[in-house]
């Protein structure tokens, strides 16, 4: 049955990489932009719409106008965070973004809410992304509205699939249909142009304009602003993951930086301005970007390339958060405030267990709210703007702390982007509280509470199971008995510490071997300076797992007669596990020992030892 299960995987998800792959998996500018900045480029099929919801049922055809400048607006503040982000890129070139910038420049809360606001924009990404793409597929095909939530679902399991294959592979999968609709955007308003300005078509809306109810307000337009905020969503990406980037990661980073601008501009700004002329009106049976591009190109091939390059772009600026949200929790991992298996690499190189939950999330949001793009938007804006307001400020005080070189640049660059993204905030706070906007931000509390909890816990078992040099000459003297012990032990901790002396009351010192399987080799040789530092009289044993998987190289040095071993002979294999006083904690923690000892107890001429060590709280 497992051999059936790991050829299931390796056909859906690829056969495992070697670390030393890891260099190969990384994104050049070509490969990047599609992934990093498919999120803010597509979100003009969905942020162009939002403003015009706000606007035309007030405003009818004077709404156009208004919303050209909410557009314009937002393109401003684009720009703003473009600048600011390429500077974040210099100063913290190990990713992390609004999470590291604000932790480490603003403190412990400050960061756990940017790390908290980030990954429910993410989340919303993948949902909203996702909807949008199904709305953009039911547009063009209105039988398929009853099957609205199954199309999307699906949508999010085939971007789980191809990400989890890895970042070259997702980057293969994904770039030509993001570089498809950018094509396809810029011909639309290239043709639309010169039909309107050239050819002087008039142009004939698709449904009827409105009625006006009252007058244009400046709160209207700063209500409907808000609304298009969304199309801002993205921008953190590239900061966060510099890291994923190929050598120079940085250079690369901010080229991309600046090329997701720059088509953000162009297709933004350009859409924004055919509404303008061809007065599209915004329904639930087509889309804004749909009816425009049916009055431009007619029903022809190119209105169906559209809209299929729509679709699948929606579809792809999820990748945005695929390729964002696993390195912020492998960082936040590192520093214990979500749980450490996030950390973790796959078979494929990625951090699949963030891609995976990313997936079931978003997921679990398209059911709730019923792939309704205009019921998650107003959920989306709120978070994003407190993560680039907290990066602002966190930068700013930077700048103000350290006065290095070109900081008065800096500063009044990111002094100004504080200003631009705490006022955005506090209109999106008025204007969209009570379409959801509420909820992003008890979510962000419930996730700061829960990662308070996960770093106490991480604290508390770290300062239990701590092991000084000193501690070490501790272990009792070995009783002389025959026999084949080996210490299985991931660290050297007061938990490992008890399995070795267990093992020494056992065996004689010259029958028993401690082995460590080194998934990573700079923990290898922090365990073997402090193997060395507490002179434990064993001999230490390491072998390398270049696919992260233990238990091959575990079975590889059991079967092999390096340690005296002979087949047929009792083997006692040691393991040392921490108990948690709540057995909810366990959740924490990563269910290796089980795993293993499953796997050895199959040989009846091996015995398992599972040494506790019993840990408070």
């Amino acid at each position: 049955m497992s051999s059936i299960l790991n050829t299931a995987k390796n056909i859906l998800i690829g056969k495992p990489l070697h670390n030393n792959q890891l260099h190969g998996e990384k994104m050049n500018v070509f490969w990047g932009l599609p992934i990093m900045a498919s999120d803010a480029i597509s979100s003009v099929a969905y942020a162009v719409e939002e403003i015009l919801w706000v606007l035309i049922a007030v405003a009818g055809l004077a709404a156009y106008r208004y919303s050209f400048v909410a557009a314009a607006a937002i393109i401003v503040l684009l720009l703003i965070l473009v600048v600011s982000y390429r500077q974040t890129i210099d100063h913290y070139p190990g990713g992390g973004g609004s999470y590291t910038v604000a932790r480490e420049n603003l403190g412990e809360i400050p960061g756990l809410t940017a790390c908290a606001a980030l990954i429910i924009g993410y989340v919303l990404t993948v949902a909203v992304s996702c909807a949008a793409g199904t709305a953009a597929i039911t547009s063009a095909v209105p039988a398929l509205r009853p099957y609205t939530v199954v199309i999307t679902l699906g949508m999010i399991a085939l971007m789980t699939i191809g990400n989890l294959r890895g970042i070259k592979e997702s980057a293969r999968i994904f770039a030509i249909p993001t570089y498809v609709f950018i094509a396809a955007m810029l011909l639309m308003i290239g043709t639309g142009l010169v039909k309107s300005h050239v050819l002087h078509i008039e142009a004939v809306p698709l449904y009827d304009m409105p009625k006006a109810m009252g007058d244009i307000t400046l709160f209207l337009v700063v209500r409907a602003f808000a609304a298009g905020c969304a199309g801002l969503t993205g921008v953190e990406a590239v900061s966060n993951a510099v890291p994923s980037f190929s050598e120079p990661a940085q250079k690369n980073a901010k080229r991309v930086l600046a090329l997701m601008g720059l088509c953000v501009v162009l297709i933004f700004g350009g859409t924004s301005y055919m509404t303008t002329l061809y007065h599209a009106v915004p329904t639930y049976e087509a889309t804004v970007l749909s009816q425009i591009g049916q009055q431009i190109f007619g029903q022809g091939i190119m209105y169906y390339v559209l809209q299929i390059a729509t679709a699948v772009i929606l579809v792809m600026a999820a990748n945005t958060a695929y390729a964002g949200l696993p390195p912020l929790l492998s960082l936040a991992a590192h520093d214990g405030y979500v749980p450490r298996q996030f950390n973790t690499r796959g078979g494929r190189l990625s951090f699949s267990n963030g891609i995976i939950l990313l997936g079931v999330a978003a997921g679990v949001l398209v059911v709730i709210f019923n792939s309704d793009t205009h019921r998650l938007v107003p959920m989306y804006a709120i978070g994003v703007f407190l993560t680039f307001s907290l990066s602002q400020l966190g930068m700013l005080r930077k700048w103000l702390r350290e006065r290095g070189p070109g900081w008065q640049r800096g500063a009044v660059i990111n002094g100004f982007g504080l200003a631009m993204t705490v006022v955005t905030v506090a209109i999106i706070a008025m204007t969209r509280m009570k379409d959801g906007a509420w909820i992003s931000l008890v979510g962000i509390a419930v996730l700061i509470v829960l990662m308070k909890i996960t770093h106490a816990h991480y604290t508390s078992r770290t300062v239990q199971l701590g092991l000084r040099p000193e501690e070490a000459h501790e272990v009792t003297e070995s009783i002389k008995v025959s026999n084949r012990v080996i210490v299985l032990i991931h660290s050297l901790t007061k938990a490992s510490l008890k399995a070795i002396s267990y093992a020494m009351q056992l065996m004689p010192d010259e029958n028993i071997t401690v082995l460590h399987v080194a998934a990573d080799e700079e923990n290898a040789e922090a365990l073997r300076e402090k193997w060395e530092a507490c002179e434990i009289p064993l001999p230490l044993v390491i072998r390398e797992a270049p696919y992260r998987d233990i238990m091959e190289p575990l079975v590889s040095y059991i079967e092999s007669e390096e340690h005296g071993y002979q087949p047929g002979e009792m083997l006692t294999v040691v393991m040392p596990q921490g108990i948690q006083g709540s057995v909810w904690r366990n959740v924490y923690h990563d269910q290796t020992a089980y795993t293993i000892r499953r796997r050895l107890l199959r040989d009846r001429h091996i015995a398992v030892v599972v040494v506790p060590y019993v840990l408070e709280g």
